[in-house]
């Protein structure tokens, strides 16, 4: 499994478990812990989640049917009408506990998400931490977001114009599994904010955690009603959500993104989607190839490769792509497998047996046709059924499946480029463009380069991290990687419906003052040209 790239190492602390943690899935999922998250969420059926640690079942859960989707429904719209009534300062001001109330108990939390994603815990606390952000940000910034704003009328001192901002009423969100917290209770942050009602439909084998913050959320203030859950395969529920929803918040697959889109549309309703991504990081000829060894292992094998903006494809200047190999490779052999429910292990497991066979699918095919592993290439089912080692790929080229198709697993593989032009051509030949990695020295050659990759976000000298976490700049795909931004101003706004209100004071908008038609169109055409000339809007 190596090959002239990935030469020998010594010294190297080989690919293995990381020590054991304590406390088992028993000690943290207690019957009594489900029959409080569980609480007030509706469901005649019965389904159950999962461990991808072993495989084990976590919980019974109750099962959503399409009438009890309807029902969340009607109550969060009557929670709704009178939630939006309340002083956005005081609904901040739950956002604000709510945030305080997480990190005094993010043990709580992290133990629940590496039991339902078989994520590391430094992954899992990167959840943790954008949440976090998310509250402080929306909890201070709320109030300027949502305020009234006076504008220019039509005619300036006789058209008195303000736009408002009107919550939408009640919310339908998706949330994928892969980042239960930060992914649900983070996007539905500035809807409760902005006065909307959430019906939420998290992932059924991560739901869990999605339930856990909303019993938080409720501690911080929140009306139990404004915040309904709903549980179900997403066939069966996810349609209905979309069909009862004044705007729909959906994070997952490209494909079934269209499908959503395509059902908000035939309601004329909004929708904000982040989808798929086939992210690229590009390491110049200057950069410094230790740092970006070290950024490559983060960007590409955080939470196993099961994030929508880590790294599926490196692309090294010819002068550098031996050294920086070489470092790359000896930071990924290093790297430590685990279950442990405690900070130690490097990568956790993949979430369950598709996300496995999709990676082992990639690689084998990849190899076949080939392409040559410079580590990793091996599942660890000594450890747990869907680990698998984190992996890199030298010699990668078209048709090999992984050159386009998004892998989402801990795969990635390297490329070589001679020019900074041919790297961004390769960069950008994709119908994706969520995220993207630029590794320099030189700043302004990194932004210069930042310019011209058709991505949502592009990180200098980080993988991911840095743009995903300013959380007061929005963040989105383009293309086929969605519609739509979180974070930021927009983050919040797509939440509301804006209404302009106009008042017209002295003088009507027509003839008057003993004007005909015509003295009149002579005179809006003279005012029209001296609001130009003096610059009014």
């Amino acid at each position: 499994m190596t090959d002239a790239h990935a030469p020998e190492l010594t010294g190297t602390n080989p690919l293995a478990p990381a020590p054991e943690g304590a406390r088992t899935a028993a000690d943290v999922v207690t019957p009594e812990l489900v029959a409080q998250l569980t609480k007030g969420v509706a469901g005649s059926g019965r389904t159950a989640n999962h461990t991808p640690f072993t495989g084990e079942k976590l919980a019974d859960l109750p099962e959503s049917t399409p009438e009890d989707v309807a029902g969340a429904f009607e109550r969060a719209r009557a929670a709704q009408a009178v939630w939006a009534r309340i002083p956005v300062r005081q609904r901040t001001a739950v956002l604000l506990r709510f945030h305080d109330l997480v990190l005094e108990r993010q043990a709580e939390v992290l133990d629940l998400i590496q039991l339902e994603t078989g994520k590391a815990r430094l992954h899992a606390h990167e959840e943790v931490q954008a949440v976090a952000v998310a509250a402080r940000h929306y909890g201070r910034k709320a109030p300027a977001y949502l305020r009234s704003r006076r504008h220019t009328g039509a005619v300036p001192t006789l058209t008195k114009v303000t736009e408002l901002r009107h919550p939408r009423g009640v919310v339908g969100q998706i949330a994928p599994w892969n980042y239960p917290l930060e992914l649900s209770v983070g996007d539905a942050l500035p809807a409760f904010v902005a006065g909307n009602a959430v019906v939420m439909k998290p992932d059924t084998e991560t739901c869990l955690t999605a339930l856990w913050a909303r019993d938080l959320l409720i501690e911080a203030g929140l009306p139990a009603e404004v915040f309904q859950v709903v549980l179900g395969d997403g066939p069966v529920v996810g349609p209905e959500v979309v069909r009862h929803a004044d705007y729909v918040s959906f994070t997952g697959s490209t494909r079934t993104g269209r499908e959503v889109a395509q059902g908000a549309a035939a309601r004329l309703v909004g929708v904000s989607l982040e989808l798929g991504g086939k992210n690229a990081m590009l390491v110049l000829q200057d950069a410094d190839i230790e740092k970006a060894a070290a950024g490559a292992v983060r960007a590409c094998f955080s939470s196993a490769g099961q994030l929508c903006i880590s790294i599926e494809r490196l692309y090294v200047h010819e002068s550098v792509a031996d050294a920086f190999l070489e470092r790359f490779a000896a930071r990924t052999k290093a790297m430590r497998l685990g279950t442990s429910l405690a900070y130690g292990a490097d990568m956790g497991s993949l979430v369950g047996e598709r996300q496995l066979e999709t990676v082992k699918a990639h690689v084998a095919d990849a190899v076949e046709r080939g392409a040559k592993l410079v580590a990793g290439g091996v599942a660890r089912p000594d450890i747990g059924p869907y680990f698998y080692e984190p992996t890199i790929l030298d010699g990668v080229a078209a048709p090999m499946t992984v050159c386009a198709e998004e892998t989402f697993g801990p795969v990635v593989s390297v490329y070589r480029f001679k020019t900074e032009d041919e790297a961004v051509e390769h960069a950008n030949s994709t119908p994706y463009g969520l995220n993207s990695s630029v590794w320099t020295k030189d700043a302004r050659r990194g932004r210069d380069v930042a310019t011209r990759l058709r991505t949502g976000t592009v990180n200098i000298n980080e993988g991911y991290a840095s743009a995903y976490g300013s959380v007061q700049s929005p963040m989105g795909g383009m293309k086929d990687s969605g519609l739509g931004r979180r974070h930021g101003s927009e983050g919040i706004l797509k939440y509301t419906e804006a209404q302009t209100v106009a008042h017209q004071r002295l003088l009507p908008m027509a003839p008057s003052l003993g004007m005909d038609d015509a003295a009149y169109a002579a005179f809006m055409s003279r005012s029209l040209r001296l609001m130009k000339a003096f610059r009014l809007r």
